[in-house]
């Protein structure tokens, strides 16, 4: 089997963290690299050992798990750029060292602290509530940047000045005391939030290490490319499949276009894409994961506690608008390929079909975290029995065994990749309790319903709008758990089903990532391919404009999302995915030869009357289709593809 090509030099290499968040990775020395592999190790095993094995105080666990997470984030992110990248400061050994003593006074006063919380506070509790919640805003600014931090500090700030504000701004007022104890208590940062990042997020980010580990991930890269690569367009269609399959076990939009972008975008640009598209492609496909069953983005875990909705009901909800942003962005693929006349690999220089289909074993552990949530199993313990699968699969491939050693690289790399969140969830913690305490949601939600009067739609509207504007340099998860405490209740107050509500939140919060003017999957994405970022962005808009206008359809009819009667749900789907590949046909300007105004406007319109889940647009829609089909055969002839000129390889990758 011939690998793939080597990265080329006009093919840029890219810094994840530098591109989702602000925080700069510090490369350390031998002593403090070493020491901090085995913390970080350590912490994951720590959290399998609690949720698998021996549970203790939940409000105890949390504490310790920000501790934690907090120690490695002080010692493996510098306080700035250029600033002790290479050893770590006395001064983030302070901070280390204050973090863990405000989880040793939680273990010690644990049960006084239950027994007050949210009413008597005593001096101790305001000194760990301010240094606490210090600390947090620091942690979150370096691992996940300045924009969380402002808005937790803003809303940090609205609990003191609230009485001196106007209108549905104001509030009582509480002195700063008992705010520091209220927001630094399960009412805030020990609340919803971190609970779901000590548990389900620990878990999963544990079981994608494993993934990694078990050399799964690089068989979903090999296996989309052997069984789609030869085709037109190949190598964007293989990034499609790719994003469905290693995607939907990993958290982060960046990391996915990173993970795999190394080896698709070059593939892309030696079949002659040119570099926004295939940066875009990338984005787009990657991006998708975070909507992608079995495991979806971390504020889905999020919304199942928030909600109260199994997280296997969340999951089978997303299964049809994930299939339907998938189709969107092949077709697409195809499309371009077909009028940019594109043409795939040749099959000699693709992974061999017969050997991945013997090694199909690798895909055991999404196999067992399935069966694990069929079968009514936590979110966790899934994830655990995944974890136990990827270990035997190793084993399975020789060459990849999971020896101690490799267990325990695993449990390293799970424990990095969950900095940035546990961050994300204590910061969205101060958020949650500021809310709460103040009550602004509700009044907020009230001034939403004043505006948009008795029109849902106009309300969705809004939402959407919002949801974009919090997600713009912001990660996902911190996006949804803004916007999902301060605007979802006002939705569901208009009648909205809490699925749909909470479901249209979290897309749109996924689709900031792609969203200008602040775009950081397709900004990394566009680093890597060397390609103008707001071209890109623009670009991976278009790919994903079903997805912009799926969670109205969903909003219109729960059909969308599986929930119905099966045969009903099951046109719905059929006849969505008709109108989503028209809709890339009109975007793309290709349906059986070049489309030009005004079938192409016709055909847009029909893809939106597909989309819609109701019988009449569906009749309207699939007869404008055809029509316009009809008049593109007989303007076009039987085979306008074959008109168009094919479009060479590059000789070489650097020539690309």
């Amino acid at each position: 089997m011939t690998s793939p090509p080597p990265q080329p030099p006009s093919v840029g290499t890219v810094d994840s963290d530098a591109l989702e968040f602000q925080g700069l990775r510090r490369t350390l020395g031998p002593f403090e690299r070493t020491l901090f592999y085995w913390v970080g190790a350590a912490f994951t095993a720590f959290h399998l050992f609690i949720l698998n094995v021996h549970p203790i105080d939940s409000i105890l666990f949390r504490s310790i798990h920000l501790a934690w997470g907090s120690v490695l984030g002080f010692a493996l992110f510098a306080v700035a750029a250029g600033r002790s990248v290479h050893k770590i400061p006395i001064y983030d050994w302070a901070l280390m060292a204050a973090a863990i003593a405000c989880a040793i006074y939680i273990g010690i006063n644990i049960d006084e602290l239950q027994f007050r919380a949210g009413a008597l506070y005593e001096p101790g509790d305001v000194i760990a509530g301010v240094v606490g919640t210090i600390l947090v805003l620091e942690f979150s600014r370096r691992t996940a940047g300045l924009a969380l931090t402002i808005v937790a500090f803003v809303f940090l700030l609205y609990a003191v000045v609230g009485p001196w504000l106007p209108g549905v701004l104001y509030h009582k007022g509480y002195n700063l005391a008992f705010i520091f104890t209220y927001i630094f208590s399960d009412q805030g940062v020990f609340g919803p939030t971190l609970e779901v990042s000590s548990t389900f997020i620990v878990m999963f980010t544990a079981f994608a290490a494993f993934l990694t580990m078990s050399k799964a991930g690089d068989y979903f890269n090999d296996l989309s490319m052997s069984l789609i690569g030869w085709a037109r367009g190949g190598p964007a269609k293989g990034a499609v499949l790719s994003g469905i399959m290693f995607g939907s076990i990993s958290g982060s939009s960046v990391a996915n276009v990173v993970a795999s972008g190394s080896v698709t975008i070059p593939m892309m640009r030696r079949v002659g894409y040119d570099r926004p598209t295939a940066a875009a492609i990338e984005a787009t496909s990657s991006t998708g994961g975070q909507i992608t069953p079995p495991v979806m983005g971390a504020g889905a875990f999020i919304m199942a506690e928030v909600t109260g909705i199994p997280y296997g009901d969340i999951a089978f909800a997303a299964i049809i608008p994930c299939l339907l942003f998938y189709i969107a962005c092949y077709a697409h693929c195809d499309l371009h390929a077909v009028r940019s006349g594109l043409r795939g690999y040749p099959r000699s220089e693709l992974p061999a079909l017969r050997p991945m289909l013997f090694k199909l074993y690798l895909l055991l552990p999404i196999v067992v975290l399935v069966w694990a949530f069929v079968e009514g199993y936590s979110g966790f313990r899934a994830a655990g029995l995944g974890i136990v699968a990827c270990i035997a699969v190793s084993w399975l491939a020789r060459e990849h065994r999971m020896g101690p050693r490799r267990v325990i690289d695993a449990l390293d790399m799970a424990a990095r990749d969950c900095i940035q969140l546990v961050a994300v969830c204590a910061a969205a913690g101060i958020i949650v309790g500021v809310i709460a305490l103040t009550g602004i949601g509700g009044r907020f939600s009230s001034l939403v319903l004043a505006i948009a009067g008795n029109s849902q739609i106009l309300a969705m509207l809004f939402t959407m709008v919002i949801v974009t504007i919090l997600g713009m340099g912001m990660p996902t998860t911190a996006a949804y758990a803004i916007a999902a405490a301060v605007v979802a209740p006002g939705l569901i107050r208009m009648g909205i089903a809490p699925l749909v509500a909470h479901m249209f939140i979290f897309y749109f919060a996924v689709l900031s990532a792609i969203t200008p003017p602040v775009a950081v999957a397709s900004f990394a994405a566009a680093a890597m391919a060397q390609a103008d970022p707001w071209k890109t962005s623009w670009i991976a808009v278009k790919l994903g404009l079903a997805t912009f206008i799926v969670p109205f359809m969903f909003f219109a009819s729960p059909l969308l999302l599986g929930q119905g009667p099966l045969l009903d749900v099951l046109v719905v789907f059929v006849t969505a995915s008709i109108g989503v590949v028209l809709l890339a046909a009109s975007t793309e300007g290709w349906l059986h030869g070049p489309l030009a105004m005004p079938p192409r406007a016709i055909l847009f319109v029909a893809a939106i009357l597909l989309v819609a889940p109701e019988p009449i647009t569906d009749g309207i829609g699939l007869a404008l289709a055809i029509a316009v089909w009809l008049w593109q055969r007989r303007q076009h002839g039987s085979d306008p593809a074959s008109k168009v000129p094919a479009r060479q390889a590059a000789a070489s990758l650097s020539s690309s």
